[in-house]
């Protein structure tokens, strides 16, 4: 039983990801923050001011955090870079029954299977934190695929475009954002097609089999990206996202008998949304209503720590989102359509 009847969560950094896992940990109902570590005083004291977080549980040290406290999930909210350094010190200490980490779960996928077996090894539960794989929208787009409503699934095009600005890569700078920072793991991969790969896995059920695509440079870090993922049957996947251009964040999901189409959806705010479904008798809305997705996501995990039920993402899938993410690099960086076994 966890503490006072809910599990504990401890969150590794402060930044704005943080801030929406601290809200989910305020609505979640099985779940309350219970510890913070960041390497800036400073930012220790904002974040614990906001979310009620105690001075006694605000952490300089990830190392004091895990063993001052009882906790039962840590959050890895940290830049990218960092993941696996961060996830495999907190499975290897055994303070934590599970790990959180956001997205992108490390930089390539050697540092992925070290840091899934650094779990293993311990017996720690660990996921990637992509949200948008609890919310009731893309579960029902799931559902409806799956009982037929759009016939056989074939192709899947989305995008992840936050730009439209007009600037060019110069109004990017490294030292402004994380985003665009080559160090910290910045890039429109790592940031933001991320969400597409590892949406068509989950759509189709399957690991593409090639991989195919081309970028366009920011100052450090791709500023754009455009892939085409090859699944088994020749089914396909065409992913363009970027920071430089407008475009939005949808989703059509294409078979033989229909389309589904989501027009937010990544990153939507708890906002109402819809699904439109067109197919051989005629066009529906399927309106979602609004959902905290990091919410969802956190009482996911604590319904995995109570009944044993495997993960929506499993470790294995953690690791096979990295090997595609490795291979879109290879093929942006050789021009070639790389083969995945």
């Amino acid at each position: 039983m966890p503490k006072n009847g809910k599990y504990q969560v401890g969150l590794v950094g402060t930044g704005g990801i943080a801030r929406a896992h601290g809200g989910g940990c305020e609505v979640a109902p099985s779940a309350e923050l219970a510890a913070v570590h960041d390497v800036s005083e400073a930012a220790l004291k904002g974040f614990g001011e906001q979310f009620n977080v105690g001075e006694e549980h605000r952490y300089l040290s990830l190392y004091d955090m895990l063993q001052s406290e009882d906790l039962d999930i840590a959050v890895i909210c940290t830049w990218g870079a960092f993941h696996a350094e961060v996830g495999i010190q907190i499975a290897e200490s055994k303070q934590v029954k599970a790990i959180l980490c956001e997205k992108p779960f490390t930089s390539t996928a050697a540092e992925a299977e070290a840091f899934v077996g650094a779990a293993q090894d311990n017996g720690v539960l660990v996921a990637e934190a992509f949200k948008f794989r609890h919310h009731p929208m893309h579960q029902k787009a799931k559902e409806l695929v799956e009982t037929g409503a759009i016939g056989e699934l074939k192709t899947i095009r989305s995008t992840f475009c936050t730009g439209g600005g007009g600037g060019g890569p110069e109004s990017r700078q490294p030292n402004a954002n994380w985003r665009f920072n080559k160090a910290k793991g910045g890039g429109s991969i790592y940031d933001l097609a991320c969400y597409n790969i590892h949406h068509a896995r989950f759509m189709f059920d399957a690991e593409p089999v090639r991989v195919s695509g081309t970028s366009q440079a920011g100052l450090e870090v791709d500023d754009a990206s455009y892939l085409l993922l090859v699944f088994p049957d020749e089914r396909t996947a065409q992913i363009s996202t970027g920071f430089n251009c407008a475009g939005g964040q949808y989703a059509e999901m294409a078979g033989l008998g229909g389309m589904l189409r989501i027009d937010a959806a990544w990153n939507n705010g708890g906002s109402p949304v819809n699904i439109v479904l067109q197919n051989r008798d005629g066009r529906q809305v399927i309106d979602i209503d609004p959902c905290n997705q990091f919410a969802a996501q956190l009482e996911h995990m604590c319904e995995c720590l109570e009944t044993g039920k495997p993960h929506r993402i499993s470790p294995e899938s953690c690791v096979n989102q990295m090997r595609v993410i490795d291979a879109a690099f290879e093929a942006m960086a050789t021009g070639t359509t790389v083969e995945l076994g």
